[in-house]
């Protein structure tokens, strides 16, 4: 079992060139795919698209360091996920508690915009790294190329599930709770607020806790 790749891994050769320049321009960076951060024991599942290039490529951490990462990480605060200060640092001694926060494909996307056969090539890791939760009962997908990945990553059809923010999946072992994704994109025209998505997550631990 491997839920991690290693700092150099080789799959995806668009990827690692731009990983490459990535490293090139800014040799002080983390520039290499981003490892999950979390509980070992957790019953959540956080899964985003891949990790921003001045975000998590450049941190080594997941949603830090970019827009997306202040909301999310409030969220888990405010929903008893997570325990410190967010201060959009690795090092701000931040921890979540029954969550785990991973990416579908792991190294940055020229765009943010990873294509098919990356992420089909980044999966094993992410089926790994499923089956490495002992405890997990539910996944929050943020955005739908998240949902497909989590899905096909469970031997399902990325259709097998319906779109949607706040529509649930039972896949039989885990239930699947799909939100929109917390870009600035989205929260700057409206299309996701912090009601909305703090309501995903106050499922997530109702479920949990049932």
């Amino acid at each position: 079992m491997r839920p991690e790749p290693p700092h150099d891994c080789p799959l995806c050769p668009r990827l690692v060139a731009y990983r490459a320049e990535n490293q090139r321009q800014n040799p002080d960076w983390f520039n290499g795919p981003a490892p999950s951060f979390g509980d070992p024991d957790a019953r959540l599942l956080v899964a985003g698209l891949a990790p921003g290039r001045t975000g998590a490529n450049r941190t080594g951490r997941p949603f830090t360091g970019d827009g997306a990462g202040w909301m999310l990480y409030e969220t888990l605060l405010k929903t008893g996920f997570a325990r410190g200060t967010y201060d959009a640092r690795p090092d701000d001694g931040l921890e979540l508690v029954d969550c785990m926060i991973t990416n579908a494909v792991r190294c940055a996307p020229p765009g943010n915009k990873p294509l098919p056969v990356e992420e089909t090539t980044c999966r094993p890791f992410l089926i790994d790294r499923l089956a490495a939760l002992p405890r997990l009962k539910v996944i929050v997908t943020l955005g739908d190329v998240s949902r497909r990945n989590v899905l096909k990553a469970l031997g399902l059809k990325g259709s097998a599930a319906p779109a949607g923010h706040g529509v649930e999946f039972d896949t039989g072992r885990y239930i699947i709770l799909n939100s929109y994704h917390c870009s600035r994109l989205n929260t700057n025209t409206g299309r996701l607020t912090a009601p909305m998505f703090e309501a995903v997550f106050q499922r997530a631990r109702d479920l949990i806790d049932a």
